[in-house]
């Protein structure tokens, strides 16, 4: 006989639409067998009442045969032949009768009780598991010890409804031949009759049927015994993930996956500030995710996620979740995973997934040569020769007078630091922040804080409220969304080279750290300074005065990542400098961004200039000013010592000449 279809049992705790849409199939199928054997049975119902009617008119047409004799009637006189004849007919008739009740009791054991049987316990056993599992799936549990019990009930019910779809496809085969093989020898014991040629040919027949059912019975059993051993073996190994949260400990997150299937929750915005969660099924294809709801027959594109960029995000009433942002920052999507395990790994996937590590021959042991060049990241090279090789191409020469679109510095030529080591630009061990102190609770080493600077809220409707703000005068006003990645102290302020060495250290040690979460803000360029801006209070989080600004680049290759170099004036000496350089992503707007702070450097130089220059003209008009003042003083007090030798009839002769 051909092959048994059957379901697959270790899938049922991932319970995906591919598995669901395959027990559909079953369901059906079973559907369809329940629907036949309700017609089969009433057939081979009909033909067990037509015996035992038959049997019960033979028996009493023998018995009226044989009171014959008894019946007196009033035309009729005693016919001993009649009656003898009729008496012969009723011993015939009785024995047909006997057959007929043994033909009517092999009717009801041989092909009455199999199909009743299946009918009656194996359909609606199949029944019963099917609305145990529509109510078990059905069970939405927040409490976990409840999510506990409802998963591990809906992981067992499923298993073992599984287990009964699998047997129906033996037993449907079974209940059909064992009723119709025990008609059939009824039928022969019964009739005696045909030739011995047609009753060896229906034997024979008969016989290579029962072997068949011996033999679907036999694979039946072996089949029942191993998905029983397989049941009791995915119970044992599956108990853990009953948990909503598994330890993490024990359980850790795969880094190196490069496709990955689950449920997640969906958020779709049904307001202004209303929101809802939809749970889906979600896989990757490539380079994008997918979706896929019950129900439907495949699943629908959801993002291309190559060059993306994913992010822990918080949640008023949701944890786990985090943003997918597309390439170009025009789509994004808040997912939530349902454990710490499945949230870490679709974070990871996702990465590897951006950098295209799937167009691989081996995709996974390329990510993991990924992570582990992640984790050896944070000792520095011995030289920046090994570091070009290993990272990227190397740093083409530029005149001391040109600047690209994308780095910038204030008189610096990065070919005089090519031989230097990276110990000379950020020292080891040197600690990162990855979060934004806001300057109410803490100031940032060399910048004052004055009164009305740190810590103000930007007024959206531009008006002053009585203060005039700082930025007021500026020209340029440029404000872009960007979210922060790190900072750290850096030795040297001379080259972009700093900046692409605190890049890597600080995406190392967020890989290495698991730091997923970053901070969105809104930074702000004028002509006087960097603002970070909190984009929901519009509070100032802190300020970059712009002549502190000594160099700003994008990275070479992502041109999301961009940095700059803050000059203090404190630090861990007070008696120096110190330099520190602060890493941010932003919607592939790094290079407008180094564009927008060259040209307030820009601006804000020949303000200065033109500033010297008043200055200049302003001491000088002075300077002449205060010549004539002296010039005129000079005459006047010759007039006065002229008059003084007149004496008092002088003075009088002069006022009458005058």
């Amino acid at each position: 006989m051909p092959g048994i279809d059957k379901l697959p049992i270790e899938e049922t705790l991932e319970d995906s639409p591919q598995t669901r849409s395959l027990l559909g199939v079953f369901e059906e199928d079973a559907a369809a067998i329940s629907n036949y054997i309700n017609q089969l049975f009433q057939a081979m119902h009909r033909i067990y009442d037509a015996q035992n009617e038959l049997s019960a008119a033979t028996h009493l047409t023998s018995k009226l045969l044989k009171e014959y004799e008894k019946q007196r009637f009033p035309l009729g006189g005693d016919d001993e032949v009649m009656t003898s004849t009729l008496q012969q007919f009723a011993k015939v008739i009785d024995e047909l009768s006997s057959c007929h009740a043994v033909l009517s009791t092999q009717l009801a054991d041989a092909m009455m009780f199999p199909i009743t049987q299946f009918k009656e316990r194996d359909l609606k056993e199949i029944l019963t598991l099917k609305e145990v599992f529509q109510i078990a799936s059905n069970i939405k549990a927040e409490v976990t010890e409840d999510v506990y019990t409802s998963r591990k009930k809906q992981h067992q019910t499923m298993m073992h409804y599984f287990c009964a779809l699998n047997t129906l496809q033996y037993k449907k085969k079974i209940s059909l031949l064992e009723p119709l093989l025990g008609y059939m020898q009824a039928q022969i014991s019964f009739f005696k009759m045909g030739s011995e040629n047609l009753t060896e040919q229906l034997e024979e027949f008969l016989t290579n049927i029962g072997t068949s059912v011996q033999n679907v019975r036999r694979e039946m059993d072996c089949e029942v015994e191993n998905m029983q051993q397989t049941i009791e073996d995915l119970e044992v190994a599956s108990d853990p993930l009953y948990l909503p949260d598994p330890d993490p400990t024990k359980f850790p997150a795969h880094r190196n996956l490069t496709r990955k299937a689950g449920y997640l929750n969906a958020r779709n915005k049904t307001g202004l500030v209303s929101s809802s969660w939809e749970r889906q099924f979600y896989f990757t294809q490539g380079g994008n995710l997918m979706s896929q709801a019950r129900g439907d027959v495949a699943g629908g594109l959801v993002m291309d996620i190559d060059n993306c960029s994913v992010m822990a995000v918080d949640c008023e009433d949701r944890r786990y979740c985090f943003q997918i942002t597309s390439f170009d920052g025009k789509k994004s999507s808040i997912l939530q995973a349902e454990s710490k395990k499945d949230y870490e790994e679709w974070i990871c996937t996702i990465n590897n997934i951006s950098k295209q590590i799937y167009l691989s021959e081996n995709p996974e042991e390329i990510a993991a040569r990924v992570n582990q060049s992640a984790l050896e990241a944070v000792t520095p090279s011995p030289s920046f020769q090994q570091r070009h090789e290993s990272m990227r191409p190397a740093v083409q020469s530029r005149p001391p007078a040109a600047r690209t679109s994308s780095t910038g510095s204030l008189g610096s030529d990065s070919a005089a630091l090519s031989a230097l080591s990276l110990d000379s630009l950020v020292a080891p061990d040197t600690p990162i922040q990855f979060d934004i102190i806001s300057p109410v609770s803490e100031d940032l080493p060399g910048q004052a804080k004055s009164s009305g600077q740190s810590g103000r809220r930007t007024n959206p409707f531009g008006e002053s409220g009585g203060s005039k703000p700082e930025t007021e005068d500026s020209i340029l006003h440029q404000l872009f969304i960007v979210r922060f990645l790190g900072s750290m102290e850096v030795k040297s302020d001379e080259s972009p080279d700093v900046v692409y060495e605190t890049m890597r250290q600080i995406l190392a040690a967020r890989a290495i750290h698991n730091v997923f979460r970053m901070t969105e803000s809104h930074l702000l360029v004028t002509c006087d300074c960097l603002k970070l801006i909190d984009p929901q209070t519009q509070v100032t989080r802190l300020r970059f005065p712009l002549p502190n600004v000594v160099l700003y680049a994008t990275h070479q290759e992502n041109k999301r990542l961009f940095g700059f170099v803050l000059r203090t004036s404190g630090g861990r000496a007070e008696s120096r400098q110190t330099s520190i350089c602060y890493i941010f992503e932003s919607n592939n707007e790094g290079e407008k961004i180094c564009d927008s702070v060259g040209l307030a450097k820009q601006i804000a130089f020949h303000a200065e200039l033109d500033l010297e220059e008043q200055s200049r003209l302003i001491a000088a008009s002075s300077r002449s000013n205060q010549s004539s003042a002296e010039g005129q003083f000079v005459v006047l007090s010759s007039s006065q010592s002229e008059d003084s030798d007149l004496g008092e009839d002088g003075k009088k002769k002069r006022e009458s000449e005058a």
